[in-house]
């Protein structure tokens, strides 16, 4: 199975990402996902369930402990395609 995450950390501050978000983003780059898209107001990742349950528990633990006050999350089972693969190609599985 295929899963995609999404997720924020909290405090916003748009002069300068806050050491959460630093920490955020080197987790998900640094993680073994696909599709890692960052950015300023969400971030999305996509990869196998092991690897994306194994990426939410260290942003959880790491973000935190780098000052996040909240980080939301939501995961979501990637569709198969309708060729029966899911959808990201070989490189995908």
């Amino acid at each position: 199975m295929r899963l995609r995450l999404e997720f924020t950390t909290e405090p916003f501050d748009l002069d300068e990402p806050p050491a959460h978000a630093l920490v955020a983003r080197e987790v998900v780059e640094g993680a073994g996902l696909d599709a890692v898209d960052v950015g300023p107001f969400g971030n999305t990742a996509e990869g196998s369930t092991q690897t994306v349950v194994a990426a939410v528990a260290d942003l959880l633990h790491r973000t935190l402990a780098a000052g996040a006050t909240r980080v939301s999350l939501q995961v979501n089972v990637v569709p198969e395609a309708a060729d029966g693969t899911d959808g990201a190609g070989e490189g995908g599985k």
